[in-house]
């Protein structure tokens, strides 16, 4: 039977420099955030995640930040930290990284994230104005020299139209894209968005990329008002669903029903959204006891709220 899977993705912080991306809850947030050192997460909240995705079989999408939310020295210690206790080399999706930040990361990462958002080059100019396409194309280049992989990021719904295919078909052929991860628009209050796509239109992005890429790794984000979409995306080539707030609603009607929906297509659902594993904590015997007892600490809080 084949298999699928959940990936969450590890937010870092919650503060972007460039913050002026139209569909961004981010975007919302910038101007409240006087200092940008405590939109940041706590080391031991990031870790304890990690943690709870390695022993609930939940793979980590990537880990995400905003653009200058740390210095690169003090993401090379954050990077490490979670590589050792998550067990596997990471995808990162921090914004447009230089060859020395490449090279520095490499022994942790698998490789790197474009945020491209928008293959229509005109609407992407006026929703994303501070991420040029050319420079996450500069750095899938500097990927290619250094070994590592190429992921990229679509949100459906922005104004573009399916007519637009062939621009992401010709842009993940360029650059051999390995993984591709299609979120269906999500509009936040505070952006000029007003509502989402529907799921018929949606899915004919995930169905055309499969048709086009039967290799290329499909990670497909739905949210909860649409989780009756899970199957047909899984039926249309998504290798692996994302974007539902796993901690939070564990073992919920809707992560219940998104364990039926890999059924239904189906697929045999790798890791668990309702049922938690008892947990072994010696993993965390890598980390200095005062780091190990905050993240002891977390943990308990998360796995405190899961148990409800």
């Amino acid at each position: 039977m084949k298999t699928t899977h959940f990936e969450r993705a590890i937010f870092l912080s919650w503060y972007c420099a460039k913050g002026d991306c139209k569909f961004c809850y981010m975007s919302t947030q910038k101007s409240l955030i006087r200092d940008p050192r405590k939109a940041r997460r706590s080391t031991a909240s990031i870790l304890a995640e990690a943690f709870l995705c390695k022993k609930l079989g939940w793979k980590i999408e990537f880990l995400s930040g905003g653009y200058e939310s740390y210095t690169t020295e003090e993401l090379l210690n954050l990077i490490g930290k979670i590589r050792a206790i998550y067990g596997e080399k990471l995808w990162l999706n921090i914004g447009v990284l230089n060859e020395k930040e490449l090279r520095l990361f490499k022994p942790y990462i698998q490789g790197v994230c474009g945020a491209v958002e928008c293959i229509n080059p005109k609407i992407h100019d006026k929703v994303c104005p501070s991420k040029p396409i050319k420079e996450i194309e500069s750095m899938f280049r500097l990927c290619d020299k250094l070994g590592l992989k190429k992921s990229m990021t679509i949100i459906i719904g922005l104004g573009e139209t399916i007519n637009d295919f062939p621009l992401l078909k010709k842009f993940i052929r360029k650059h051999k894209i390995n993984k591709i991860t299609f979120y269906r628009l999500k509009p936040h209050k505070g952006t000029p968005f007003r509502k989402g796509p529907k799921t018929d239109y949606y899915l004919r992005w995930i169905r055309k990329t499969r048709k086009e890429f039967p290799k290329l790794e499909i990670v497909a984000g739905s949210w909860l008002t649409h989780l009756d979409e899970i199957h047909l995306l899984l039926d249309g080539g998504a290798d692996a669903i994302t974007k539902f707030p796993s901690i939070k609603l564990f073992n919920s009607k809707y992560a219940k029903k998104i364990e039926q929906e890999a059924k239904k297509a189906g697929r045999k659902f790798t890791g668990t959204l309702t049922k938690l594993p008892k947990i072994n904590y010696n993993d965390l015997n890598k980390f200095d006891e005062p780091l190990k007892e905050q993240i002891t600490a977390k943990l308990n809080i998360y796995i405190s709220r899961m148990k409800i």
